[in-house]
């Protein structure tokens, strides 16, 4: 073969980066106030306030090309029985309020709907954690 200089080989399509997957997440997901994206480990993640809303799956439990969503424990139930080609837990992932969303199966409507419930959860923590600090500042200050 020294010398051959005809056509190479067709190789398969390398699948996208799980970077590359993320930039449509992110996009839907810098839409809604007061999201940011960040790299935390390597790794892209939406956060809000900096709690984490949403992120590239990163256990490997998980499968490739897998979003962690934060989500309701209570309502994630229906997500699982409605859609399971595109939503899933792993025994790891099942102690969190949150959902795993193969990227590949979702649909834009429904990745904007779910960073819209995780932006909620967010907030609902976020006011949790003010309150909180509120209280220790303030029987701080009592002593």
């Amino acid at each position: 073969m020294d010398g051959y200089w005809g056509p190479m080989p067709r190789l398969p399509m390398a699948k996208p980066a799980p970077h590359t997957a993320f930039e449509a997440v992110k996009a839907a997901g810098l839409t809604l106030p007061d999201v940011e994206a960040i790299v935390k480990a390597g790794s892209p993640r939406l956060q809000r306030g900096g709690s984490f809303m949403a992120g590239l799956a990163s256990h490997p439990s998980a499968e490739p090309g897998t979003l962690v969503v934060r989500y309701d424990e209570d309502e994630r139930r229906w997500l699982l029985e409605d859609a399971p080609e595109t939503y899933y837990l792993t025994e790891y992932y099942r102690r969190w309020p949150l959902i795993l969303v193969r990227l590949s199966s979702v649909t834009p409507e429904a990745l904007r709907d779910l960073l819209a419930v995780s932006w909620r959860l967010t907030g609902a923590k976020m006011r949790r954690r003010a309150a909180y600090a509120g209280r220790a500042s303030v029987s701080r200050r009592s002593r």
